[in-house]
């Protein structure tokens, strides 16, 4: 039997309140426009000759019910004015003979600017370590060029999808970030 390899990827995000918790997660993937799906969650690799595509155009591809694999984060409180965070950030080479990553970060007290570079971060640094080696992010960050040069001849590109929110008094409130695979 031969394994799924996602061809495209979409980014999804969401946020839900409701006074069961449960009901406040459901009310996130609502607003990602994924509650009808059955999820499974997997891990964080970005497969080779991947196509990272609009959200919009991911949606059309699925069909109530379906069993979808994702890279998911989630993040929930009860407590009211309290920030939280879930995000996915992803770390992508030039080459897309190579595979990249995905990282899952959930936090509270972060700013959605703070989550996601802390999510792309993470992205990067799993896949610079691949090489076997431990590298410091700032040594290998290009500023010239907005990206990660692992080495001479990987260059990353990083992005992130993160949901932030904050707390409300007697309602769960639940974060989701979600990167979505599809054949």
């Amino acid at each position: 039997m031969t394994g799924f390899v996602p061809s495209k990827i979409f980014l999804t995000q969401g946020v839900g309140q409701h006074k069961e918790k449960l009901a406040s997660f459901e009310m996130a993937l609502r607003q990602a426009g994924i509650a009808p799906y059955n999820l499974v969650k997997i891990s964080s690799i970005f497969p080779p000759h991947c196509e990272l595509i609009p959200r919009e155009e991911g949606l059309k591809f699925l069909k109530p019910g379906q069993i979808i694999f994702l890279v998911m984060s989630e993040n929930a409180t009860d407590e009211p004015q309290r920030v939280l965070s879930a995000s996915v950030g992803l770390a992508i080479p030039n080459n897309p003979v190579h595979y990249g990553y995905l990282s899952e970060h959930h936090s509270f007290g972060q700013s959605k600017e703070e989550a996601g570079q802390y999510a792309e971060d993470l992205a990067a640094y799993m896949l610079a370590t691949t090489l076997g080696k431990n590298f410091d992010l700032n040594e290998i960050w290009n500023e010239d060029k907005s990206l990660y040069q692992i080495s001479e001849n990987i260059m990353v590109k990083t992005d992130n999808i993160t949901q932030n929110a904050v707390g409300k008094k007697d309602v769960w409130t639940t974060a989701f970030a979600a990167a979505i695979c599809l054949p």
